[in-house]
């Protein structure tokens, strides 16, 4: 059997008076920490009542990143009064390490943290020098990265020391990425919020860490694909690509990562080396909103379809040679082949001229079909359309009618808000209508289509099919539809979105 990781549910909110929220944690977590500072200082014995696993009791402090602003005095007073009943204490090294409270906590039960500002390696060593001095069971040690290559010492820290006692790794959006790859450094424990609301910033919720990444086993690394965007956080990429790695005994992870600005993640992160110093060398990115533009300008390489869109989806690297690829309109294509379409035979209207929307049209027309670029800025949708040799269109006063194909290349819909891309009340019967955007129900735009009875085509959809041929040129695997579509959690080909299969 393989490395098995500690999975600690974080509470950040109140749990229910039923406690049934603690007990569907009990199936998820090994450990429920809760964060004192701000659920209260609830009763352990109710708490045991209901979540099976141990507890651990921590009260953040505001310089740390918490919620406490409270005296010295009232903090050790609270501290030791939760030690007495509760597994195990968080206790920080810069406030909490005082003789008299360390006598009350045996070292066994003792999680010893530190959470502040990035620094260079020799600095964190040093920190950490300091806080082995004090016997506990764990030390924590979390930096807050807030520019590309700020997390990286927290990383070499624990590939450096490679202690079974030490969780090192950096909080923040652009940083999540490192709490999946520290507890394969070091002490093996993932931390995930256990709602909605995170405790620290770039917390995964404790239900998408089982998910997306198969935790709490650890398999074995020998490299890092990922997806590079802004959001990332709520893609389906990681789970199906890692889904399909443990279904196949593929010895990779797929991370996601949120980067702001490229130029700044490519140079800070992917140039550092560090993935091949952790002994895991990148071996692909996927790439999406909004970076499939400039993802072209750092490519060795370019397939003459990436070329002809301007945009990539895929990054792949071998040899020392970055190679551009797409699989967008393959994505879409395939989803309308599903549908027993032929896209040489379709009038099609792409709404976005972004590297999605671009990357459609150039595919679909490459196909055969008759696309038709739909912008809401008519000077970029001509200048793009002109390149790709289709048709464009102004998004004000556009028609509808007479298409056979609808797309949502822009990000309308995301949120669950904002007017629908084009209004579906002069769409003729049987027109097609795709939305690249998903979400965990269809967007309302998908959903008035259900609604008027036109056939609808779920961003999952299209998820899967540019998905296979990335999957096959990370690994040279086939990814099986079936799998795909069980771990995304979709239909039958054919079957509405929501519908039963």
């Amino acid at each position: 059997m393989g490395a098995r990781a500690t999975l600690v549910a974080t509470l950040t909110e109140p749990p229910a008076a039923d406690g049934r929220s603690l007990a569907a944690l009990g199936g998820l977590a090994d450990l429920l920490e809760v964060r004192a500072d701000l659920v209260g200082d609830l009763d352990a014995a109710w708490l045991r009542s209901h979540f099976p696993g141990r507890l651990l009791y921590t009260l953040r402090s505001r310089a740390e990143g918490g919620a406490f602003e409270g005296s010295r005095e009232r903090r050790r007073r609270r501290i030791g009064e939760a030690a007495s009943a509760y597994d195990l204490v968080d206790l920080e090294a810069e406030r909490d390490a005082s003789d008299d409270l360390l006598a009350t906590i045996p070292a066994e039960r003792r999680v010893l943290s530190w959470h502040g500002a990035p620094a260079d390696l020799e600095t964190l060593r040093r920190r950490f020098s300091r806080m082995a001095s004090v016997p506990a069971a764990l030390y924590k040690l979390v930096t807050f990265a807030t520019a590309p290559g700020e997390e990286l010492a927290s990383l070499e820290l624990a590939a450096d020391s490679r202690r079974r006692d030490l969780l090192s790794f950096a909080a923040g959006a652009s940083a999540a990425w490192t709490r999946l790859l520290a507890p394969r450094l070091g002490a093996p424990w993932v931390y995930g919020a256990a709602s909605e609301t995170p405790g620290a910033p770039g917390q995964p919720t404790v239900a998408r860490l089982r998910a997306d990444f198969g935790l709490p086993e650890l398999g074995d690394v020998a490299w890092i694909a990922g997806l590079i965007g802004n959001p990332v956080a709520h893609s389906l990429s990681p789970r199906l690509h890692n889904g399909g790695y443990r279904a196949l005994g593929l010895a990779g992870l797929y991370l996601p990562f949120h980067v702001e600005r490229f130029a700044d993640f490519w140079l800070e992160i992917v140039e550092s080396g560090i993935f091949a110093r952790l002994g895991m060398p990148l071996r692909a990115f996927s790439v999406t909103t909004p970076h499939k533009e400039v993802a072209m300008a750092v490519a060795g390489a370019a397939s003459p379809l990436a070329v002809l869109s301007g945009s990539a989806n895929t990054l792949l690297f071998a040899d020392g040679v970055c190679q551009a690829e797409t699989t967008d309109a393959v994505g879409v294509a395939g989803a309308l082949r599903a549908l027993g379409r032929d896209p040489a035979r379709l009038a099609v209207a792409v709404v976005g001229a972004g590297g999605a929307g671009r990357a459609v049209a150039a595919g679909l027309a490459h196909e055969g079909a008759r696309v038709t670029l739909v912008n809401r800025t008519y000077e970029r949708a001509r200048e793009v359309a002109r390149d790709l040799r289709v048709q464009a269109a102004p998004l004000d006063g556009f028609r509808p009618r007479g298409f056979d194909v609808l797309v949502n290349a822009t990000s309308i819909g995301r949120d669950g808000e904002g007017l629908p891309p084009v209004a579906l009340a002069e769409v003729a019967t049987g027109t097609v209508v795709v939305d690249l955007v998903y979400g965990d129900e269809p967007t309302p735009w998908l959903s008035e289509a259900m609604r008027r009875g036109l056939p609808a085509v779920d961003g999952r959809e299209v998820l899967l099919q540019q998905a296979r041929p990335q999957f096959y040129m990370t690994t040279g695997c086939e990814l099986p539809p079936e799998l795909g579509r069980e771990v995304l959690g979709l239909p039958a080909p054919g079957v509405a979105p929501g519908a039963a299969s």
